[in-house]
């Protein structure tokens, strides 16, 4: 009879598969997840902050177009369309995305400018991210991985 030492090395199989599936991320899912925190950090500022990103107020109607509007109506929620309006549109391949509106006017809106036929507007920037806002992204981005490690050394 001998003595010796036994090593196997088939447990490391398990250990090279967790390894590869931590790299498998759900891309998809984690945009899913950012672009829903963006989509309620916008429609919070379009429906109470009415304010850009960074906290300046948007502009007042000018005195004319004011006159246009009735009791309720408020700055670029006047029937809903633009809120209506915003979606994500997540690449296929998981490597990104935009969020944002299709709506014709959606632009000046956000940049400012001249439609055809009406003067120009102030922009009321209604995209875009402030400190806390991207605070709260990387929370969300933080959170959703380590959800993923969780589940792969499970």
């Amino acid at each position: 009879m001998s003595t010796a030492l036994k090593f196997d090395l088939s447990s490391i199989d398990r250990l090279a598969d967790r390894i590869n599936d931590l790299g498998r991320l759900n891309k998809i899912g984690l945009l899913d997840s950012v672009f829903s925190e963006i989509d309620t950090q916008t429609r919070r500022r379009l429906r109470t902050e009415k304010a850009s990103p960074d906290g300046v107020p948007w502009a007042a109607w000018s005195e004319e177009y004011a006159k246009t509007r009735r009791a309720g109506q408020s700055k670029l929620m006047s029937e809903g369309n633009l809120d209506d309006s915003l979606a994500p549109f997540i690449y296929l391949d998981g490597s990104g995305g935009e969020f944002g509106s299709n709506l014709p006017y959606a632009a000046i809106q956000q940049f400012g400018g001249a439609e055809v036929g009406k003067p120009g507007l102030p922009a009321r920037e209604y995209l875009g991210f402030s400190g806390e806002n991207l605070d709260d992204i990387e929370a969300v981005v933080d959170n959703f991985l380590e959800d993923h490690v969780e589940r792969v050394l499970q």
